[in-house]
């Protein structure tokens, strides 16, 4: 029997990176030679002292529901943590611990969000903006931001997108799916829009803080416009700089009215967040922070590589960028050479033909784009681009 759907599940369509990456999934299961470059998950392990944090805290019988905000000590983890690394202070009461910071934004989107309001995204974006302000009811205004502006945001394209309707700008740097990174100057001239725009409320995703090579030093919005703590909601998490995606633990800080509005969201939807897993990310924030170095050197060299070889392929441009483990690829030119209408048939094709899992621009908002993902070993990476040589020159 056909059971009929809400029509808030009909309003939006399910992840392209997910769609792919289970096709790839069957393709795999039945036999097929497949690279999985579709999903963005750090191929490292979660660090030592972290497993046994969390070994620990299971055999110290820490396995019932923890207060829905979190954890005292992993709030407080996290207001040090931005004291530590960010320069910005915040009391427990204005942090909330998620399932992951997915959970976090999509939090803030319930709580905030009503018929009519209007969400200013930058595109390219990650692919879940779209569907959690959907969800909510909200409007997207999407701003196409192409590779000839970093695929950043200006000032004035926020100026003329902005109206009385408008109620959350979300800001993601570095940025999935494009690697980019704001600078101090940029985020200066966007804060100089919000401070004559009080209505807005802005979203500053910050879960690739830590997977960052840039020659600027990364800056938050709130280092360089302090003045806009009120209504500017940090959403950060251990998943990806830590190598914890199924720990899943993310946060948010901000405004106690927020936090306090999403964290009754979450009251009525999952509760707090798992009690080991908890306790694994307090380790993470609380122990030695050289571990993540390496990390990053390493996709610092696979950025490089992959970058060098897509720009050597017919039809193929990516920008160099400054942080995460994501190539934002412009294919128009190679959808003209080889005849596809559009990035989605393209990469249908790819997949099929090279066993190359990539997604498709359109996914972000951007579409005859492609986003590659290089947290895999570089053995892999020269194995998927020799495919896509093949690929593309032939």
């Amino acid at each position: 029997m056909t059971w009929p759907l809400s029509q808030r599940l009909h309003s939006f369509t399910p992840s392209a990176t997910v769609s792919i990456s289970n096709l790839a999934s069957q393709m795999k299961a039945e036999g097929e030679d497949v690279i999985n470059l579709a999903v963005g998950e750090p191929d490292f392990d979660t660090p030592n002292h972290v497993i046994e944090a969390a070994m620990m805290a299971m055999n110290a019988g820490q396995t019932r529901y923890t207060n829905v905000a979190g954890t005292l000590a992993l709030r407080q983890a996290v207001c040090d943590k931005y004291q530590r690394d960010n320069l910005l202070s915040y009391q427990m009461q204005q942090v909330l611990v998620s399932n992951g910071a997915k959970q976090s934004i999509y939090n803030l989107t319930v709580a905030l969000l009503n018929v009519g309001d209007q969400v200013i995204l930058p595109a390219p974006y990650w692919v879940s903006y779209s569907a959690m302000v959907t969800m909510a009811g909200a409007t997207c205004v999407t701003i196409p931001c192409p590779a000839s502006q970093a695929f950043k945001l200006t000032a004035t394209q926020l100026a003329d997108a902005i109206t009385p309707a408008t109620k959350l700008l979300i800001l993601n740097s570095p940025g999935n799916p494009s690697g980019q990174a704001y600078s101090p100057s940029e985020l200066m001239a966007i804060g100089k829009v919000l401070r004559v725009n009080p209505h807005v409320i802005i979203v500053s995703d910050d879960i690739y803080e830590h997977i960052y090579w840039g020659q600027e030093p990364l800056v938050n919005l709130l280092n360089v416009c302090p003045d806009l703590i009120n209504r500017c909601v940090l959403v950060n998490g251990v998943s990806k700089a830590y190598a914890m995606t199924g720990w899943r633990i993310g946060y948010a800080v901000g405004p106690e009215a927020i936090i306090a509005a999403m964290t009754n969201v979450q009251v009525e939807s999952s509760s707090c967040a798992s009690s080991i897993s908890q306790a694994a990310a307090l380790a993470a924030l609380e122990g030695p922070q050289g571990i993540l170095a390496p990390m990053v050197k390493a996709y610092q060299r696979r950025h490089n590589y992959v970058v060098e070889q897509i720009n050597m392929m017919p039809g193929l441009k990516a920008l160099p960028s400054q942080g995460t483990f994501y190539s934002f690829v412009d294919c128009s030119g190679a959808m003209a050479q080889l005849n596809y209408q559009n990035d989605v048939d393209l990469l249908k094709h790819l997949l099929a033909s090279t066993g190359v899992a990539l997604v498709p621009g359109s996914a972000f908002g951007l579409p005859d784009h492609f986003r590659l993902s290089y947290a895999t070993d570089m053995a892999v990476l020269q194995l998927a681009c020799g495919r896509l040589k093949q690929f593309f020159t032939h």
